[in-house]
């Protein structure tokens, strides 16, 4: 009774746009699924408005717009590896504004670079400021796209490479720089992290780089199941991790075998990925967290997470030519474009919430800047790969 009630007062006192939205969820996808040439300009068009209105005017991409509040201050993590995005954006659609956008959110992460060489975790007005090993590395992307692109980058990137180095344990682990956003532990995902000093060893090969990537990696697949599951693979549960956490662990355990071809390393991505597909329903939705044996955990969808493992079964695909990988993606990605609004208020148009439906767990009632960017980054790469599958 007192849950009841609970959520009785909590629905009385959301405000209108929130309320539409949740009934809106509540009454299910809508069955007309609008296309990648709809969808993908939109969310482009919904990052780049993030950007414009982050209340912290500063160039960088508000974490979110949250159906109760508002817009959010400018989020570094994120908008770090949304420059890669917007570059490759900017050719896919033929949008050169895009690669200035890009510009702008890299000289604003170089403006705010600690002295050590490594970035703050949270939003860009969160406290305490401290450097953070998975935000460093999320930032060392955009920094390794912006050299890449641009030129004149090379300093800083170097500059937060040495410091992800220098800060490794001996293992591969990194445990001397947690987030205060997270609960405390080990976290596997941080393949993530290595995935940025891969991209840095490709500009800068002499410099160590790439073996410290890979020390990371090995460390987290020394606790791997047989069954691809990650016992420590979350920010805040790892016995019933994010969809969106086992993402990122598989994407660094691919870049992984990118970098270095191993075999031990493409059979670890592989086992993680045959478990999502085990998990994943006939239409491309994955639970929003999974207990070991990949079993559904919640009711909820988290939307980054289904779009970051698409991406994985879709390099997969690549890698391997097994059909089952790009069939799952792309039942994925029409799910993900169903539940974006093409239409209504400017500030839904084109975003991607935490959860569907919006009241779930994960990003509840917000639209999150990083749900649109691996959105697109899916979406372009299908379109890459339809040739390939033969599609």
């Amino acid at each position: 009774m007192k849950v009841i009630l609970r959520r009785a007062r909590e629905w009385m006192s959301l405000p209108n746009i929130a309320r539409a939205e949740s009934r809106r969820d509540r009454e299910g996808l809508p069955t007309h699924d609008p296309g990648t040439a709809a969808v993908l300009p939109a969310l482009f068009d919904w990052m780049s408005r993030a950007q414009d209105c982050s209340p912290s005017a500063d160039g960088g991409v508000a974490r979110s717009y949250d159906l109760l509040r508002g817009w959010e201050t400018s989020y570094p993590e994120t908008t770090g590896y949304i420059v890669p995005t917007f570059i490759a954006g900017a050719a896919w659609l033929g949008r050169d504004e895009l690669r200035e956008r890009a510009r702008r959110m890299t000289d604003w992460l170089v403006s705010i670079q600690l002295p050590g060489g490594g970035f703050q975790g949270g939003r860009i007005d969160s406290k305490p400021v401290v450097p953070v090993t998975f935000n460093t590395g999320q930032i060392l992307l955009g920094l390794v796209a912006a050299e890449t692109s641009f030129g004149g980058y090379g300093a800083p990137m170097r500059k937060a490479a040495d410091w992800l180095v220098e800060s490794q344990d001996a293992d591969g682990c990194w445990r001397r720089h947690p987030t205060p956003f997270a609960a405390a532990g080990e976290k596997e995902y941080e393949t993530h992290v290595a995935w940025g000093l891969f991209e840095a060893a490709r500009v800068e090969p002499a410099r160590g780089y790439g073996e410290a990537g890979l020390r990371n990696v090995y460390w987290a697949l020394s606790s791997q199941a047989k069954d691809g599951w990650l016992p420590k693979c979350c920010l805040d549960d790892p016995s019933r991790p994010l969809t969106h956490t086992i993402g990122y662990a598989l994407r660094g355990v691919l870049e992984a075998h990118r970098y270095r071809p191993e075999d031990r390393l493409l059979d670890a991505a592989r086992r993680i990925a045959e478990g999502l597909l085990r998990s994943v329903t006939p239409d491309g939705a994955l639970p929003g967290r999974l207990l070991p044996g990949w079993k559904a955990a919640v009711p909820w969808v988290c939307l980054t997470g289904v779009a970051q493992v698409a991406i994985c079964w879709m390099l997969l695909f690549e890698l391997l030519g097994d059909r089952r990988y790009f069939d799952a993606a792309t039942r994925a990605n029409a799910y993900l474009r169903r539940t974006v609004h093409l239409d209504g208020p400017a500030d839904l148009r084109g975003g991607v919430k935490g959860s569907f439906p919006v009241d779930g767990d994960y990003g509840r009632f917000q639209l999150l800047n990083w749900a649109p960017k691996f959105l697109a980054d899916s979406l372009m790469l299908e379109h890459d790969l339809r040739r390939q599958a033969g599609a």
